[in-house]
C-alpha cells in the first residue's frame, strides 16, 4: 500500500500561488531597502518583516510539513524578477525565515497552530534580524533613538507582518483554500 506524498499537487498549487502573490510584495519591498536603509534605517525592519508572509500564510492554509519553506523559496524567485542582482539575498532570507518557521513547528511536532505558535516564530526572527542588521548597517554609529527605535521596529515588523498573514490565511480558509 503506498502512502500519499507529503506535498500534494493540490498543496504544492497553493504554495505556488502563496509564493507567486507574497513574491510580487517581497519585490516591492525589496525595491524599497536601499531607500529606506539611506533615509530611515530605523524602519528596515518594518520592510524586512514582510518577507515572514510566504510561510506564515501558507502554514495557517495548509497546517502541513514543509510549506513555509516551499512557499518561502518560490517568493525568493518572484522576488528576485525586481531586483536580480539581490537574488541571493531572497533565497537566503527565504530559507532562514523559511528554517525558522518550520522549526518553530516542528518543536510542536506540526500539531499546535494557534497564533502564539506563529507569534513565537516572528519574534525569533525579529531578533534576529534586528542582531543581524544592527551590526550590517553599523547603526552603533547613529543616535540613541535610532538605535532603540531601530531594534524596537525590528522585532515587533515581523510580528505586525505576522497577524497580516494570519489574518490573509484566516481569509483563504474560510473562503475554501484549504478543502480536504
Amino acid at each position: 500500500m503506498a502512502s500519499s506524498p507529503l506535498l500534494t499537487t493540490r498543496v504544492l498549487l497553493v504554495c505556488a500561488a502563496i509564493g507567486v502573490a507574497t513574491g510580487i510584495l517581497g519585490g516591492f519591498a525589496g525595491l524599497l531597502t536601499p531607500g529606506v536603509i539611506v533615509l530611515t534605517p530605523y524602519l528596515y525592519g518594518l520592510v524586512l518583516g514582510s518577507h515572514v508572509l510566504p510561510g506564515i500564510i501558507a502554514q495557517e492554509v495548509l497546517r502541513r510539513p514543509l510549506v513555509a519553506l516551499v512557499s518561502h523559496l518560490i517568493a525568493a524567485v518572484i522576488s528576485s524578477a525586481f531586483n536580480p542582482a539581490w537574488s541571493l539575498r531572497f533565497i537566503g532570507t527565504a530559507l532562514l525565515f523559511g528554517a525558522i518557521q518550520e522549526g518553530v513547528a516542528a518543536l510542536t511536532r506540526y500539531r499546535a497552530w494557534g497564533a502564539w505558535r506563529f507569534f513565537v516564530s516572528a519574534a525569533v526572527i525579529g531578533v534576529l534580524v534586528a542582531v543581524v542588521v544592527f551590526f550590517a548597517v553599523d547603526l552603533g554609529a547613529f543616535p540613541l533613538w535610532v538605535q532603540i527605535s531601530y531594534l524596537v521596529i525590528s522585532v515587533l515588523g515581523p510580528i505586525a507582518w505576522t497577524a497580516v498573514g494570519l489574518g490573509v490565511g484566516t481569509s483563504l480558509s474560510r473562503a475554501g483554500v484549504a478543502r480536504r
